[in-house]
């Protein structure tokens, strides 16, 4: 495949497009969406599909997913996902990407948004489940606690977040250690129980069960 991760990472177009979505979606208010969410994005995305012996060409395509699932936000955040996959198809296909792999990135970014997610395929499924527990505080862009939304104060209050497989007991967990002094684990479960059960959905197309610690609790 000539069109790489690699090649994607150095593309200036591409870091445009990120830097300017998320640009914009500070101005809304919205957490980080910069480079250290979408190499998180396309690290974990590609790591699932190690794990599970996917093969390096879908690993491959699951980092270019991760890499670029947010680009849509540099037009508007509503419908952000279908915007980046039409973004995505013009910009990998003048890149020279064959089309079965164009189709298999822009289905997964088209399928990521909560309200529209969907596991349609391998990748789309690595990629929401990389993507929707992303929960960290290096995230909140103000260290102002008096002007945090329920958003910041979760995200602020993830101490430590991470995210395992085990191929023999066929789950993946995320571990959470919350800090009660900036917000009430009902706090999580207020914004993130879509994207909670979203990750469950795309554990099972990956034949795993999605597992959420937090503080200790198992509590999915």
């Amino acid at each position: 495949m000539d069109v790489t991760y690699q090649r994607v990472k150095e593309s200036e177009e591409i870091r445009t497009y990120i830097i300017q979505a998320d640009q914009s979606l500070s101005a809304l208010g919205f957490t980080e969406h910069s480079f250290p969410h979408v190499t998180r994005c396309a690290e974990y995305a590609a790591r699932i599909l190690s794990q599970l012996g996917y093969d390096p060409h879908q690993q491959e395509l699951a980092k270019i997913a991760g890499y670029m699932h947010d680009i849509g936000n540099v037009v508007n955040r509503h419908d952000h996902a279908q915007t980046g996959a039409v973004m995505a198809f013009r910009i990998l296909d003048k890149m020279g990407m064959a089309p079965a792999d164009v189709a298999a990135v822009i289905t997964a970014i088209g399928h990521h948004d909560d309200s529209t997610a969907f596991p349609v395929s391998p990748v789309a499924a690595a990629l929401i489940l990389a993507d929707k527990t992303d929960v960290r505080r290096s995230r909140v862009r103000t260290k102002d606690l008096q002007s945090f939304d329920i958003h910041d104060r979760v995200n602020y209050a993830a101490e430590r977040s991470e995210l395992s497989l085990d191929t023999e007991a066929h789950t993946i967990q995320l571990t959470l250690s919350i800090n009660p002094e900036f917000c009430a684990v009902m706090d999580y479960f207020e914004i993130f129980l879509e994207r909670m059960l979203l990750c469950r959905r795309a554990a099972e197309f990956l034949s795993l069960r999605f597992k959420l610690d937090i503080n200790g609790l198992d509590l999915l």
